[in-house]
C-alpha cells in the first residue's frame, strides 16, 4: 500500500482538486473566537463514493464541520462562519486600538 499524506492509494484511487477555504469560529461556551484556513483533498473510494480529507497547518485533521472544538476550553458548541468574521468583530471592540 502506497501512502501520500496519510491517504491510502490503493483505497481512494480517483484525486479531483484541492482548495482552500478558511472559517471563523466563535465558541458558545467561553466566547474565544479563532480562524483557521484549510486544505481540503476531494477524492474518491474506488467504489465511487466521495473521500474528503482536511489539513490545517500540514496536519491532518478532522472536518471542522462535523463537531469543531474550542482551542481555549474543549467545548464543543461552536459556532461557524465565513472567514474574517473574527477579526471583524474584534475590530469593533472597544479598546481595540489600545491592544
Amino acid at each position: 500500500m502506497k501512502r501520500e499524506s496519510g491517504i491510502d492509494k490503493d483505497t481512494a484511487t480517483t484525486r479531483h482538486d484541492t482548495v482552500r477555504e478558511a472559517y471563523s469560529f466563535a465558541c458558545m461556551r467561553c466566547g474565544h473566537g479563532w480562524e483557521q484556513d484549510y486544505e481540503i483533498q476531494h477524492l474518491e473510494y474506488a467504489d465511487g463514493r466521495p473521500l474528503i480529507v482536511y489539513y490545517a497547518d500540514g496536519e491532518r485533521v478532522p472536518s471542522p464541520l462535523t463537531r469543531p472544538t474550542c482551542r481555549f476550553c474543549d467545548g464543543h458548541v461552536v459556532r461557524i462562519m465565513r472567514s474574517g468574521r473574527v477579526s471583524t468583530a474584534d475590530a469593533a471592540l472597544p479598546g481595540h486600538w489600545e491592544r
